[in-house]
C-alpha cells in the first residue's frame, strides 16, 4: 500500500492545510517533489505537520514583480487559486537548521480563503471536491497518446543533450510519467500552473507535449521517431 492510498475521497483530507508557496514549482498526484527546508517558519511548519497528518500544500505565489515579497508570510503577496497537497514521505534531519524532505502528491485543491492564525506560516481553507478524480490512480491513462508523448520526450532530450533511463521510462505508468515530467520540467510559473490546472491526464499530456514542441520549434530542432 502506497503512502497516499489511504486518501480515497475528499473527506479523507483536511479542510485546512499549511501551505508552502514556491514560485515555479508544482506538485501532482503520486509525483514526488524534493524540498530543502531551512527557513525558520517552514521548519516550524514541518515540525507541526510531522506531529500531525504530514500534509503540506504546495502552491505558487501569484505573479509579482517584487521577488523579495514572495516569501512574506503575512504580506500583500497573493497566491494562486489552485495547488496540490502532498504527504511527507521522506524526512532527513541534516542539521539543527535544515531538513531534506520529499512530498508525494495526493490531490489538487481550490483555495477558499486564508485562515487567521498566530502561526508564522500560512494556513488555507481548501476544497478538493473539483479534483476528486485525482484520488483514483491511473484514471484516464487509456486516453493518453503515449507513443507521441515518448516521441516528443526523446526529441526534447536529444535536442538538449540529456540522458535518460529509457528502460525505466518504458516501465513507468503513463500517469506517473506525465505527472513526474510536469513536476521536473524547466518551464516558467505560467506554464507550470497550466500543467497543474489541466482538466485531466490527457489534457495535461497534451499541454506538456505542446510546450515541448514549441521549445523544439524555437530552437530549430526537429522531431525524431521513437524506435
Amino acid at each position: 500500500m502506497s503512502p497516499t492510498d489511504r486518501y480515497r475521497r475528499p473527506a479523507d483530507l483536511p479542510p485546512r492545510i499549511p501551505v508552502f508557496p514556491l514560485r515555479g514549482a508544482i506538485l501532482l498526484p503520486r509525483a514526488t517533489l524534493p524540498l530543502n527546508v531551512f527557513e525558520p517558519r517552514y521548519l516550524e511548519m514541518l515540525d507541526d505537520v510531522m506531529a500531525g497528518d504530514r500534509l503540506i500544500g504546495i502552491i505558487q505565489p501569484a505573479i509579482s514583480d517584487t521577488a523579495e515579497d514572495e516569501e512574506s508570510p503575512r504580506g500583500p503577496v497573493g497566491l494562486r487559486s489552485v495547488g496540490c497537497v502532498g504527504r511527507v514521505t521522506s524526512y532527513q534531519e541534516v542539521d539543527h537548521a535544515r531538513r531534506m524532505i520529499t512530498l508525494t502528491g495526493v490531490a489538487r485543491y481550490d483555495v477558499l480563503d486564508e485562515a487567521v492564525t498566530d502561526l508564522p506560516y500560512r494556513v488555507m481553507s481548501v476544497s478538493y471536491d473539483r479534483y476528486a478524480t485525482d484520488l483514483s490512480e491511473g484514471l484516464g491513462e487509456e486516453q493518453v497518446d503515449r507513443t507521441n508523448l515518448l516521441r516528443v520526450l526523446r526529441s526534447y532530450l536529444d535536442a538538449n543533450k540529456l540522458e535518460a533511463d529509457w528502460a525505466a521510462i518504458q516501465r513507468a505508468s503513463s500517469e506517473f510519467l506525465i505527472n513526474a515530467l510536469c513536476v521536473m520540467c524547466p518551464y516558467g510559473p505560467e506554464e507550470k500552473q497550466a500543467l497543474l490546472e489541466a482538466e485531466d491526464l490527457k489534457c495535461r499530456a497534451d499541454v506538456l507535449v505542446a510546450l515541448a514542441e514549441m521549445e523544439l520549434a524555437s530552437s530549430g530542432s526537429s522531431g525524431t521517431t521513437l524506435q
